[in-house]
């Protein structure tokens, strides 16, 4: 089959489409074919190997998983022995977690990280839903506990993880407040956020007042700074981000770091987000999807062989919402 592989970290000219064998399901497992494979920042993070502490985890001097890619959608070619939900032939969206994969025109994946996709969306948008969407969802429900009436304020609105948060919130019953850029003020609004904030005008953690749960999806402002949007009992919640600027030995993680620390220590709830692969949670993406409530935002689809092109283009900060590989 053909895939999109690494052998060191590096630049996007470091991924290669090569023939690679196809995997074999094991008993628990599912094959899928492939019918698209959407982008996240962590594709470009895990690529570079960037930050550098994060090797410790992905692998010190080579990346781990030589196939790139988290999220996929296709259609099941084969099950393991142990598998009852899924059957061949249906259509199926899922993350694959650390073990990455997705760039490929067959993966194999726990029946636990898929769901049946959602009826009313195609390949591609399904294929945008499973990383972003589930960051958004247990940041504002899981973690940020966002109920009805709530003010929330999302920094990065305009984001793959940001464009789902706005509608998310929106949802949940809650006054939305969106951070973007000027050219993605039109998008943020809408995806149906109250308020707009278009940082390169104004700076949201001084003038967009307070509120009860922020979702950082930046990680480009202080604590102190983040701190001072929220209530007396606001929520923080921290989930990475950041583009490309050269390499760092924290990136991010700096923050998360402050913000574990500072948490004991303060009346807001400060909560670092870490996301796991979860059926029940691409469950409630679909649910949500159906009903009209959910809608993914596609900026732009590239062929499996151009992915190299496709992260230059999301790491360099010129996206917006999600950019997707047609497999």
């Amino acid at each position: 089959m053909k895939a999109i592989v690494q052998d060191r970290y590096g630049p996007p000219e470091t991924l290669t489409l090569v023939d690679v064998d196809a995997p074999v399901p094991a008993a628990d497992e599912v094959l899928v074919r492939v019918e698209a494979a959407a982008l996240n920042a962590y594709d470009w993070h895990a690529m570079r190997g960037d930050p550098r502490m994060a090797r410790l985890a992905m692998g010190r001097s080579r990346p781990r998983a030589r196939i790139r890619g988290r999220d996929f959608a296709g259609r099941v070619e084969a099950v393991g022995t142990h598998v009852r939900q899924v059957r061949p032939g249906d259509a199926v969206f899922g993350d694959l977690g650390d073990a990455n994969g997705a760039f490929a025109e067959y993966v194999c994946v726990p029946e636990s990280q898929v769901a049946p996709q959602p009826a009313n969306l195609t390949p591609q948008q399904a294929a945008a839903l499973p990383l972003a969407g589930v960051t958004a969802l247990m940041g504002l429900c899981d973690v940020g506990q966002v109920e009805p009436g709530h003010r929330v304020l999302v920094n990065g609105a305009s984001g793959g993880v940001g464009t789902f948060a706005v509608q998310l919130a929106k949802v949940l019953g809650a006054t939305v407040t969106g951070v973007c850029s000027t050219r993605n003020v039109d998008l943020v609004r809408s995806l149906g956020a109250d308020h707009v904030v278009d940082y390169t005008r104004d700076d949201f953690t001084r003038d967009a007042g307070r509120h009860d749960v922020l979702l950082d999806l930046v990680g480009n402002r202080s604590l102190t700074a983040l701190r001072r949007t929220l209530t007396p009992t606001g929520t923080l919640v921290l989930s990475g981000g950041g583009v490309y600027r050269g390499g760092s030995l924290l990136g991010p993680v700096w923050l998360l770091a402050r913000g574990r620390l500072t948490a004991p220590f303060v009346r807001h709830r400060i909560v670092t987000l870490a996301t796991a692969p979860s059926r029940q949670h691409l469950d409630t993406l679909r649910v949500h999807a159906e009903a009209g409530r959910l809608t993914p935002v596609i900026d732009r689809t590239y062929p499996l062989h151009e992915v190299p092109r496709a992260i230059r283009y999301l790491e360099g900060e010129h996206a917006r919402a999600k950019v997707v590989i047609t497999i």
